[in-house]
């Protein structure tokens, strides 16, 4: 069911629609050497097949998990020849580009430069990150986002219907609930669509009528897993992240737990979830247990390091952990008020006293004059205005009673005293999400 032509090609629309960059560069045979960027199953090989065909070019696939520099050198001395000979191009195109390692880039780079190939490589991996400078500097990087729904019916429709290259002589009829089911599943990925529905058309046998009808119980098990229902775009991403974080707010682990693995069980995004308990670290546990923001940070590395199933449980030990902190929104509401403050103005310049004498002239406008330098006094303290005249003895930050910032306001109080005490906090409205 691979697409003969860039018309029959599914998604991508910012990339191959009409009048896009890259489609020009398709149909004016004027394309650069590209890198192209994303999941499984979102059409990379394919879309490299596609240009190839369009322009004429001699496709040359290698796949970085198996092919070397001497696989490389073959490739490129039959471009050679064939530019030679017959003039026709060619296109190396390097699957899973991100497992070459620095060496074997490198070998690419001089037949990159000197036109005997145009490279496409594709990969899973942030190209950033993974494929290096040289290479990158030389080739255009192009995104491609995962399959939506609407794209992935599109391809299930083509495959039920396709007498030749699909399955449509099979006369097979899915349910809906089923389309549904596998659709959700897929999360963007073709593949798993069309892998899932051969199966279960091909095993599913045919009634009086010749028609073989293919249920949702026959689409879980050519899935081979129990699909959870949940909509990573809709109503249910949000409502399940919310409902984590409130039990984490309301020190309910168990709740936690709970709602973490409904998430990723159904294919949640991990680090979705990663960055949102970081945010939870900072916003309800904040000083209170400083510690939260770290333990935090190596979860998301955890996600990013290992990926699932293997770091389900660093996700799991984190909700734990915030669960169980004791809990201060004070870093969340003392920074609202700085943001209302500095939206609503003045913000007025820095007072010369803070300001760095770095010049002749900066000292003889007072720069740095008076400035007290808190290490040469008692106790590492002197006790002296930071903000602006205007915002003078204003304060944002008022700490809690709970876990650390129990003694953070007792800190607070030995240094300040009752001038802390007795300045007023800046007023305004913050609605908790």
């Amino acid at each position: 069911m691979r697409p003969g032509s860039l018309e029959e090609f599914v998604g991508q629309e910012h990339l191959v629609g009409e009048g896009r960059l890259l489609r020009r560069s398709i149909d004016t045979d004027a394309l650069p050497s590209i890198v192209l960027w994303g999941p499984p199953g979102s059409g990379k090989t394919t879309l490299a097949r596609l240009i190839a065909r369009t322009t004429k070019s001699h496709f040359a696939p290698l796949s970085a998990v198996t092919a070397g520099v001497a696989d490389l050198r073959r490739v490129v001395d039959e471009a050679r020849k064939r530019l030679s000979f017959s003039s026709q191009r060619t296109i190396l195109f390097i699957d899973e580009i991100h497992r070459f390692n620095k060496a074997q880039q490198d070998a690419i780079l001089p037949h990159v430069e000197d036109g005997t190939i145009t490279f496409i490589g594709a990969t899973t991996e942030n190209p950033s990150f993974e494929v290096i400078s040289p290479l990158l500097s030389r080739a255009r990087t192009f995104r491609l986002e995962p399959l939506s729904e609407e794209n992935l019916r599109t391809v299930l429709s083509r495959a039920l219907s396709d007498e030749d290259r699909g399955l449509g002589r099979l006369g097979a009829h899915i349910e809906e609930d089923a389309i549904k089911l596998v659709v959700a599943a897929a999360s963007g990925d073709a593949r798993v669509v069309l892998n899932a529905l051969e199966l279960a058309v091909t095993s599913t046998p045919p009634n009086d009528e010749g028609v073989r009808p293919v249920s949702v119980e026959a689409i879980q098990e050519a899935l081979q897993q129990r699909t959870l229902l949940y909509d990573k775009a809709g109503d249910q991403h949000y409502d399940f992240i919310s409902a984590l974080h409130k039990s984490l707010r309301g020190s309910d682990p168990d709740a936690g737990l709970y709602w973490l693995g409904r998430m990723i069980e159904a294919g949640e995004d991990p680090l979705y979830v990663a960055r949102r308990l970081v945010r939870f670290a900072s916003e309800d546990v904040g000083m209170a247990d400083p510690q939260a923001l770290v333990v935090a940070m190596a979860a998301q590395q955890a996600v990013h390091f290992v990926g699932l199933p293997e770091a389900n449980l660093a996700l799991a030990q984190l909700v734990v952990y915030l669960a169980t902190a004791p809990k201060s929104n004070s870093l969340y509401a003392g920074y609202s008020r700085v943001q209302e403050d500095i939206k609503r103005g003045p913000n007025p310049p820095v007072p010369l006293h803070l300001r760095n004498p770095v010049t002749g002239l900066m000292r003889q406008m007072d720069y740095g004059k008076g400035y007290k330098y808190a290490h040469d006094y008692e106790g590492h303290f002197a006790e002296q205005e930071h903000l602006p005249g205007e915002m003078r003895g204003r304060k944002y930050y008022e700490p809690s009673e709970q876990g650390f910032e129990a003694e953070i306001a007792e800190r607070l109080s030995r240094w300040w005293g009752p001038r802390r005490a007795s300045a007023p906090s800046s007023e305004s409205e913050h609605e908790q999400p």
